[in-house]
Protein backbone atom coordinates (compact mmCIF):
# COMPACT_ATOMS: atom_id res chain seq x y z
CA UNK A 1 0.00 0.00 0.00
CA UNK A 2 1.62 3.22 -1.16
CA UNK A 3 0.30 6.52 0.17
CA UNK A 4 2.02 9.77 -0.69
CA UNK A 5 1.66 13.31 0.61
CA UNK A 6 3.89 16.22 -0.38
CA UNK A 7 5.37 17.47 2.92
CA UNK A 8 6.60 20.62 1.19
CA UNK A 9 3.13 21.70 0.12
CA UNK A 10 1.40 24.59 1.89
CA UNK A 11 -0.72 23.64 4.87
CA UNK A 12 -4.07 24.01 3.09
CA UNK A 13 -2.92 21.59 0.42
CA UNK A 14 -1.64 19.15 3.06
CA UNK A 15 -5.05 19.22 4.72
CA UNK A 16 -6.76 18.58 1.40
CA UNK A 17 -4.47 15.66 0.69
CA UNK A 18 -5.21 14.06 4.08
CA UNK A 19 -8.91 14.70 3.60
CA UNK A 20 -8.84 13.05 0.18
CA UNK A 21 -7.17 9.93 1.57
CA UNK A 22 -9.21 9.58 4.77
CA UNK A 23 -11.91 12.15 5.51
CA UNK A 24 -12.82 10.51 8.82
CA UNK A 25 -9.24 10.88 10.07
CA UNK A 26 -9.02 14.47 8.82
CA UNK A 27 -12.14 15.45 10.77
CA UNK A 28 -10.79 13.72 13.87
CA UNK A 29 -7.47 15.52 13.63
CA UNK A 30 -9.29 18.87 13.46
CA UNK A 31 -10.92 18.08 16.80
CA UNK A 32 -7.62 17.08 18.39
CA UNK A 33 -5.46 19.95 17.12
CA UNK A 34 -6.60 22.30 14.32
CA UNK A 35 -3.36 24.29 14.22
CA UNK A 36 -1.37 24.70 11.02
CA UNK A 37 1.83 23.58 12.75
CA UNK A 38 0.15 20.34 13.78
CA UNK A 39 -0.80 19.44 10.22
CA UNK A 40 2.61 20.47 8.84
CA UNK A 41 4.47 18.30 11.33
CA UNK A 42 2.08 15.38 10.96
CA UNK A 43 3.51 14.81 7.47
CA UNK A 44 7.03 16.17 7.91
CA UNK A 45 9.68 13.45 7.43
CA UNK A 46 10.67 11.99 10.79
CA UNK A 47 14.14 12.59 12.20
CA UNK A 48 16.22 9.46 12.75
CA UNK A 49 17.53 8.82 16.25
CA UNK A 50 19.55 6.24 18.12
CA UNK A 51 20.06 5.13 21.70
CA UNK A 52 23.47 4.04 22.98
CA UNK A 53 23.33 0.66 24.69
CA UNK A 54 25.32 1.14 27.89
CA UNK A 55 25.41 -2.62 28.48
CA UNK A 56 28.03 -2.71 25.73
CA UNK A 57 29.68 0.70 25.58
CA UNK A 58 30.04 4.09 27.22
CA UNK A 59 27.93 6.93 25.86
CA UNK A 60 30.80 9.39 25.42
CA UNK A 61 32.94 6.86 23.56
CA UNK A 62 30.17 5.96 21.12
CA UNK A 63 29.36 9.61 20.59
CA UNK A 64 32.98 10.27 19.72
CA UNK A 65 33.03 7.37 17.25
CA UNK A 66 29.81 8.46 15.55
CA UNK A 67 30.37 12.21 15.55
CA UNK A 68 30.10 12.29 11.76
CA UNK A 69 26.43 11.26 11.84
CA UNK A 70 25.21 12.68 15.18
CA UNK A 71 23.32 15.95 14.74
CA UNK A 72 22.08 16.56 18.27
CA UNK A 73 21.11 15.17 21.67
CA UNK A 74 17.71 13.86 22.71
CA UNK A 75 17.10 16.19 25.70
CA UNK A 76 15.07 13.72 27.76
CA UNK A 77 17.37 10.71 27.33
CA UNK A 78 21.09 10.91 28.09
CA UNK A 79 21.80 7.96 25.80
CA UNK A 80 19.72 9.30 22.91
CA UNK A 81 20.98 11.16 19.82
CA UNK A 82 19.53 12.44 16.57
CA UNK A 83 21.41 11.27 13.49
CA UNK A 84 21.49 12.22 9.82
CA UNK A 85 21.12 8.69 8.44
CA UNK A 86 18.61 5.86 8.38
CA UNK A 87 21.00 3.41 6.71
CA UNK A 88 21.95 1.59 9.89
CA UNK A 89 23.03 -1.53 8.02
CA UNK A 90 26.35 0.15 7.29
CA UNK A 91 27.06 1.11 10.89
CA UNK A 92 29.06 -1.58 12.75
CA UNK A 93 27.85 -0.31 16.13
CA UNK A 94 24.29 -1.05 15.08
CA UNK A 95 25.11 -4.58 13.95
CA UNK A 96 26.91 -5.23 17.23
CA UNK A 97 24.07 -3.95 19.41
CA UNK A 98 26.08 -0.99 20.67
CA UNK A 99 23.43 1.38 19.36
CA UNK A 100 19.71 0.82 18.81
CA UNK A 101 17.64 2.65 16.21
CA UNK A 102 14.77 4.10 18.25
CA UNK A 103 12.40 7.03 17.76
CA UNK A 104 13.15 9.77 20.27
CA UNK A 105 9.71 9.94 21.92
CA UNK A 106 9.78 6.15 22.29
CA UNK A 107 12.66 6.56 24.73
CA UNK A 108 10.44 8.37 27.23
CA UNK A 109 8.57 5.48 28.94
CA UNK A 110 11.69 3.69 30.31
CA UNK A 111 13.09 7.05 31.45
CA UNK A 112 9.82 7.76 33.26
CA UNK A 113 9.80 4.26 34.79
CA UNK A 114 13.36 4.78 36.09
CA UNK A 115 14.01 1.09 36.84
CA UNK A 116 16.88 0.05 39.09
CA UNK A 117 19.07 -3.07 39.38
CA UNK A 118 17.49 -6.12 41.06
CA UNK A 119 13.94 -5.06 40.24
CA UNK A 120 11.32 -7.41 38.77
CA UNK A 121 9.84 -5.66 35.71
CA UNK A 122 7.06 -6.67 33.34
CA UNK A 123 6.98 -5.33 29.78
CA UNK A 124 3.48 -6.39 28.80
CA UNK A 125 3.74 -5.65 25.03
CA UNK A 126 7.47 -5.80 24.45
CA UNK A 127 8.15 -6.55 20.77
CA UNK A 128 10.28 -5.50 18.97
CA UNK A 129 12.20 -4.79 22.17
CA UNK A 130 13.41 -1.18 21.99
CA UNK A 131 12.00 -0.24 25.39
CA UNK A 132 12.83 -3.65 26.89
CA UNK A 133 16.51 -3.27 26.02
CA UNK A 134 16.46 0.29 27.36
CA UNK A 135 14.96 -0.92 30.66
CA UNK A 136 17.63 -3.64 30.86
CA UNK A 137 20.46 -1.15 30.49
CA UNK A 138 19.03 1.00 33.28
CA UNK A 139 18.86 -2.15 35.42
CA UNK A 140 22.50 -2.88 34.52
CA UNK A 141 21.54 -6.47 33.63
CA UNK A 142 20.66 -7.21 37.26
CA UNK A 143 17.19 -8.39 38.23
CA UNK A 144 14.48 -9.84 35.99
CA UNK A 145 12.41 -8.59 33.07
CA UNK A 146 9.43 -10.55 31.78
CA UNK A 147 9.29 -9.48 28.12
CA UNK A 148 5.87 -10.46 26.80
CA UNK A 149 4.10 -10.08 23.48
CA UNK A 150 0.82 -11.58 22.37
CA UNK A 151 1.85 -11.91 18.72
CA UNK A 152 3.91 -15.05 18.28
CA UNK A 153 5.15 -13.73 14.92
CA UNK A 154 6.93 -10.88 16.73
CA UNK A 155 8.68 -13.03 19.33
CA UNK A 156 11.65 -13.87 17.11
CA UNK A 157 12.55 -10.22 16.48
CA UNK A 158 12.14 -9.53 20.21
CA UNK A 159 14.53 -12.36 21.12
CA UNK A 160 16.96 -11.29 18.39
CA UNK A 161 17.11 -7.72 19.69
CA UNK A 162 17.53 -8.86 23.29
CA UNK A 163 20.41 -11.11 22.29
CA UNK A 164 22.06 -8.50 20.07
CA UNK A 165 21.94 -5.93 22.87
CA UNK A 166 23.42 -8.35 25.42
CA UNK A 167 20.33 -8.49 27.64
CA UNK A 168 20.78 -11.40 30.06
CA UNK A 169 17.87 -10.86 32.46
CA UNK A 170 14.85 -11.16 30.15
CA UNK A 171 12.37 -14.03 30.20
CA UNK A 172 10.34 -13.98 26.97
CA UNK A 173 6.67 -15.02 27.00
CA UNK A 174 3.91 -14.94 24.39
CA UNK A 175 0.74 -14.45 26.44
CA UNK A 176 -2.24 -12.18 26.10
CA UNK A 177 -1.15 -9.29 28.33
CA UNK A 178 -4.34 -9.54 30.35
CA UNK A 179 -3.09 -12.93 31.60
CA UNK A 180 -0.66 -11.20 33.98
CA UNK A 181 -3.49 -9.80 36.09
CA UNK A 182 -3.55 -13.12 37.93
CA UNK A 183 -0.02 -12.53 39.24
CA UNK A 184 -1.06 -10.19 42.03
CA UNK A 185 1.58 -7.75 43.27
CA UNK A 186 4.61 -9.62 41.83
CA UNK A 187 6.39 -6.85 39.94
CA UNK A 188 8.18 -3.68 41.02
CA UNK A 189 7.30 -1.94 37.74
CA UNK A 190 5.18 -2.63 34.67
CA UNK A 191 5.28 -1.04 31.22
CA UNK A 192 2.09 -1.03 29.17
CA UNK A 193 3.21 0.27 25.78
CA UNK A 194 -0.22 -0.49 24.45
CA UNK A 195 -1.35 -1.53 20.99
CA UNK A 196 -3.03 1.51 19.49
CA UNK A 197 -4.38 3.14 16.33
CA UNK A 198 -0.94 4.64 15.45
CA UNK A 199 -2.22 8.15 14.80
CA UNK A 200 1.04 9.55 16.12
CA UNK A 201 3.07 7.53 13.60
CA UNK A 202 1.66 9.10 10.44
CA UNK A 203 4.86 11.00 9.71
CA UNK A 204 6.81 7.73 9.94
CA UNK A 205 4.59 5.99 7.40
CA UNK A 206 1.81 7.71 5.46
CA UNK A 207 -0.06 4.43 5.09
CA UNK A 208 -1.29 5.02 8.66
CA UNK A 209 -3.49 7.76 7.19
CA UNK A 210 -5.34 5.28 5.02
CA UNK A 211 -5.51 2.53 7.64
CA UNK A 212 -6.96 4.63 10.48
CA UNK A 213 -10.61 4.00 11.39
CA UNK A 214 -12.51 5.51 14.30
CA UNK A 215 -14.39 2.25 14.85
CA UNK A 216 -11.08 0.52 15.63
CA UNK A 217 -10.40 2.98 18.45
CA UNK A 218 -13.42 1.77 20.43
CA UNK A 219 -12.11 -1.79 20.56
CA UNK A 220 -8.56 -0.66 21.22
CA UNK A 221 -9.73 1.53 24.08
CA UNK A 222 -11.43 -1.44 25.74
CA UNK A 223 -8.33 -3.59 25.31
CA UNK A 224 -6.06 -0.84 26.64
CA UNK A 225 -8.20 -0.48 29.78
CA UNK A 226 -8.07 -4.23 30.37
CA UNK A 227 -4.30 -4.33 29.88
CA UNK A 228 -3.80 -1.41 32.25
CA UNK A 229 -6.01 -3.01 34.91
CA UNK A 230 -4.03 -6.27 34.58
CA UNK A 231 -0.77 -4.35 34.91
CA UNK A 232 -2.05 -2.55 38.00
CA UNK A 233 -3.02 -5.84 39.63
CA UNK A 234 0.42 -7.25 38.86
CA UNK A 235 2.46 -4.40 40.39
CA UNK A 236 3.46 -4.33 44.07
CA UNK A 237 2.34 -1.58 46.49
CA UNK A 238 4.72 1.31 45.96
CA UNK A 239 5.40 0.12 42.42
CA UNK A 240 5.05 2.00 39.15
CA UNK A 241 2.95 1.34 36.06
CA UNK A 242 3.87 3.34 32.94
CA UNK A 243 1.20 3.56 30.25
CA UNK A 244 2.16 4.78 26.78
CA UNK A 245 0.83 4.91 23.23
CA UNK A 246 1.91 6.32 19.88
CA UNK A 247 -1.55 7.73 19.18
CA UNK A 248 -3.15 11.12 19.82
CA UNK A 249 -6.70 9.75 20.13
CA UNK A 250 -8.19 10.78 23.54
CA UNK A 251 -10.29 7.61 23.64
CA UNK A 252 -7.04 5.63 23.80
CA UNK A 253 -5.16 8.03 26.05
CA UNK A 254 -6.88 10.28 28.58
CA UNK A 255 -9.99 8.09 28.67
CA UNK A 256 -7.92 5.00 29.54
CA UNK A 257 -6.08 6.80 32.33
CA UNK A 258 -9.37 8.27 33.58
CA UNK A 259 -10.76 4.73 33.76
CA UNK A 260 -7.94 3.38 35.93
CA UNK A 261 -8.08 6.41 38.23
CA UNK A 262 -11.84 6.04 38.72
CA UNK A 263 -11.80 2.28 39.27
CA UNK A 264 -8.68 1.69 41.38
CA UNK A 265 -6.70 3.49 44.07
CA UNK A 266 -3.99 4.36 41.54
CA UNK A 267 -2.20 7.66 41.94
CA UNK A 268 -0.84 9.57 38.97
CA UNK A 269 2.47 11.41 39.09
CA UNK A 270 3.80 14.43 37.21
CA UNK A 271 6.34 13.75 34.46
CA UNK A 272 9.09 16.32 34.77
CA UNK A 273 11.14 15.98 31.61
CA UNK A 274 12.84 18.75 29.58
CA UNK A 275 10.46 18.81 26.63
CA UNK A 276 7.55 20.74 25.18
CA UNK A 277 4.10 19.29 25.60
CA UNK A 278 0.44 19.85 24.74
CA UNK A 279 -2.14 20.08 27.49
CA UNK A 280 -4.02 16.79 27.98
CA UNK A 281 -7.75 16.79 27.35
CA UNK A 282 -9.93 17.09 30.45
CA UNK A 283 -13.02 16.86 28.27
CA UNK A 284 -13.51 15.50 24.77
CA UNK A 285 -16.74 15.02 22.84
CA UNK A 286 -18.83 15.40 25.99
CA UNK A 287 -16.73 13.00 28.08
CA UNK A 288 -15.26 14.64 31.17
CA UNK A 289 -12.10 13.21 32.69
CA UNK A 290 -10.87 13.51 36.26
CA UNK A 291 -8.69 16.54 36.95
CA UNK A 292 -5.64 14.37 37.66
CA UNK A 293 -5.46 13.43 33.98
CA UNK A 294 -3.74 16.78 33.45
CA UNK A 295 -0.56 15.14 34.80
CA UNK A 296 -0.32 12.93 31.70
CA UNK A 297 2.27 13.72 29.06
CA UNK A 298 0.68 14.47 25.67
CA UNK A 299 3.17 15.20 22.88
CA UNK A 300 2.08 16.45 19.47
CA UNK A 301 4.55 16.21 16.55
CA UNK A 302 5.24 19.95 16.45
CA UNK A 303 6.12 20.10 20.16
CA UNK A 304 9.55 18.47 19.85
CA UNK A 305 9.71 17.45 16.16
CA UNK A 306 8.99 13.80 17.02
CA UNK A 307 6.18 11.31 16.58
CA UNK A 308 2.98 11.98 18.46
CA UNK A 309 3.13 10.26 21.84
CA UNK A 310 1.32 9.87 25.16
CA UNK A 311 2.63 8.74 28.56
CA UNK A 312 1.18 8.40 32.05
CA UNK A 313 3.02 7.37 35.23
CA UNK A 314 0.88 5.60 37.81
CA UNK A 315 1.83 4.40 41.28
CA UNK A 316 0.11 1.87 43.54
CA UNK A 317 -0.07 3.23 47.11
Amino acid sequence: MRVWIDPNADVDEIKEQIKAINRELYERLLKIDPSDDFFKYMVKPLRSSIRVNTLKAEVDKVRENLENIITGEVPWCREGFFVNTDDFGRIPEHQLGIIFSQEASSMIPPVVMNPEPEMKVLDIAAAPGAKTTQIAQYMENEGCIVANDVKHSRINILISNLQKCGVLIAKVTDKDGRFFGRFGERFDAVLVDAPCSNMGMIRKNYKNIKLWRLRDCYGLSRLQKELLVAAYKAVKPGGVVVYSTCTLEPMENEEVVDYILRNTDAEIEDIGLPLRRTKPFLEFEGRKYVEEVKKCLRIHPQDNDTEGFFVAKLRKP
